[in-house]
C-alpha cells in the first residue's frame, strides 16, 4: 500500500505525535509499504511532505491581493479571533495538501480532527481515510479561549469547536482511539457513534529506546541528589507551573533533590521567571529541547508529569520502559496506564501541595519508589508492544479500505 500519515500540527515536533508518526512510518515500511509524512512546516508558514522534502509556502498558495481580502472577511466583529486563525490555517492547509497531492495513495492515515476534516474533504473518491485522535481538540481549545485568551466572544468559539470534534470524528472509515476515557467524551458528549470508533493503545519501540539509553551526553548526574524530571511541552496544559510551586513547598523540608525541565514551548520564559522568583535557582534546570531523553530518563529517580489534560501521555510510557517510578495527574487516559501505588502514582491535577507530598514520600522511601519502576517496567514492556499495535492498525487499514470501496 501506498500509506500517507498527515497531521495539521508543526513538524517535526517535540511530542506524541510526531513521535508516533515517526514509529509507525518505520513499522509499516519494515512491512513493505510506502509510506509519507504530511503536515504543516515552521511557524506554519508552508505545507510539506517531510520525507520527499516538497514544500509549498503559505504566500504562493493564493495571490497577496486574496489572502487581504480573506483577512477583511473574517476580522468582523461576529468572528471570533482564534476561530478566524483556525479557519485561516485550514484553508491554507487544504490548498497546500491539494497541490502537494493525494491521488497515489491507496490510504491516508490522519493525526488530528483538524487534517481529518480538511483531508476529507478533498481526498480522492477510492481513498481510504482513518483518523487516529490523540486528544480532545474541543477541550483543549474550549479551556484556552474561556481561560487563557478570554476572547468575549469566546462562546462562538466554543461552537466552533464542538461542531469540529464531531465532524473530526467522523469523517473517515474508521476512527481510532488510545482509550475508553476519549470514547467516552466522544459518544457522550459530541455524539459520535460508537460503531465508528475502535479502542487500542499506541505501539512503541522499546528495543530502540532501551538501546538509546546507553548512549551517553555530556548531562551527569549529581552524586549527592536524586533527581525529578518532566519531559514534554512548556504550555499551559501540562501543569509544569505547578510542579514549580510544589518543589517550592518541598524545598522548606529538603534539599536532596534537583529538577530537570526538558522541553520547550510558549511558557518556557514564564516558567523560567517563576523559579527564580521561588528561589530555586540552583535546583531546578531548565534544558530545552532535547534529543537524549531516554539517558537523561536514565539517570533519574522520579518522573512528574502535573497535566491539566492528557490522552495517553508519551513521557509516561518512556519512563515505564526505563523502569522509573511515576508520579502522575489523575486526569484523561492516564489511570488507564498506571495502577495507583502498583506502578506509579496518581495525584489530584492542579493540586501542588498534594503534588509536593507525594514527590517526598518517593524521595523519602527507596524501596517502594524503586518497586514502583520496575512493576512500570514489567508492565510496560508488555503492554506497548510495537508489533502487536502495528497490526491493529494494519486490520483496520484493511476494513477502512473495505469500507470505502463498498460505499
Amino acid at each position: 500500500m501506498k500509506i500517507l500519515l498527515a497531521t495539521f500540527w508543526e513538524t517535526p515536533h517535540v511530542g506524541g505525535v510526531w513521535n508516533y508518526m515517526q514509529q509507525l512510518k518505520e513499522k509499516l515500511e519494515s512491512f513493505g509499504h510506502e509510506v509519507d509524512l504530511l503536515g504543516y512546516g515552521e511557524d506554519y508558514n508552508y505545507v510539506h511532505i517531510i520525507n520527499e522534502n516538497r514544500r509549498i509556502e503559505k504566500d504562493k498558495l493564493i495571490p497577496l491581493s486574496t489572502a487581504k481580502l480573506l483577512e477583511q472577511h473574517y476580522s468582523s466583529k461576529n468572528v471570533d479571533p482564534v476561530v478566524k486563525y483556525y479557519v485561516l490555517l485550514r484553508y491554507f492547509y487544504q490548498l497546500g495538501v491539494r497541490y502537494l497531492g493525494l491521488e497515489k495513495y491507496d490510504l491516508i492515515h490522519t493525526q488530528d480532527v483538524l487534517s481529518t476534516v480538511c483531508i476529507n474533504q478533498i481526498r480522492p473518491a477510492n481513498t481510504a481515510l482513518v483518523a487516529t485522535l490523540h486528544g480532545c481538540v474541543a477541550h483543549e481549545m474550549k479551556h484556552y479561549v474561556t481561560n487563557v485568551h478570554k476572547t468575549p466572544t469566546a462562546n462562538l468559539a466554543c461552537g466552533y469547536f464542538d461542531n469540529l470534534e464531531f465532524e473530526g470524528a467522523t469523517s473517515a472509515e474508521i476512527t481510532i482511539v488510545a482509550n475508553e476515557w476519549l470514547k467516552n467524551i466522544l459518544t457522550s458528549e459530541f455524539h459520535v457513534p460508537a460503531e465508528q470508533l475502535k479502542v487500542f493503545h499506541y505501539g512503541y519501540d522499546t528495543e530502540t529506546f532501551l538501546k538509546r539509553m546507553n548512549e551517553k551526553s555530556a548531562i551527569q548526574r549529581p552524586i549527592d541528589k536524586k533527581v525529578i524530571i518532566y519531559t514534554g511541552r512548556l504550555n499551559e496544559n501540562k501543569g509544569v507551573h505547578h510542579l514549580i510551586s510544589a518543589l517550592t513547598q518541598l524545598k522548606i523540608s529538603r534539599n536532596d533533590w534537583v529538577c530537570w525541565i526538558v522541553g520547550d514551548g510558549p511558557m518556557q520564559g514564564e516558567l523560567l521567571n517563576k523559579s527564580k522568583a521561588s528561589g530555586l535557582e540552583n535546583e531546578v534546570f531548565f534544558f530545552g529541547k532535547r534529543d537524549d531523553i531516554p539517558y537523561l530518563l536514565s539517570i533519574s529517580d522520579i518522573l512528574v508529569l502535573p497535566t491539566l489534560m492528557e490522552n495517553q501521555p508519551l513521557s509516561v510510557i518512556e519512563a515505564q520502559i526505563t523502569g522509573k517510578a511515576v508520579i502522575a495527574s489523575d486526569v484523561g487516559g492516564v489511570p488507564e496506564i498506571i495502577e495507583h501505588g502498583v506502578t506509579g502514582v496518581l495525584t489530584p491535577a492542579g493540586d501542588a501541595q498534594m503534588l509536593c507530598i507525594n514527590i517526598n514520600y518517593l524521595l523519602e522511601h527507596d524501596q517502594y519508589r524503586c518497586s514502583l519502576g520496575a512493576n512500570a517496567q514489567k508492565w510496560g514492556l508488555e503492554h506497548w508492544s510495537p508489533d502487536k499495535a502495528v497490526q491493529n492498525v494494519l486490520g483496520v487499514y484493511e476494513r477502512a479500505i473495505s469500507k470505502r470501496k463498498n460505499s
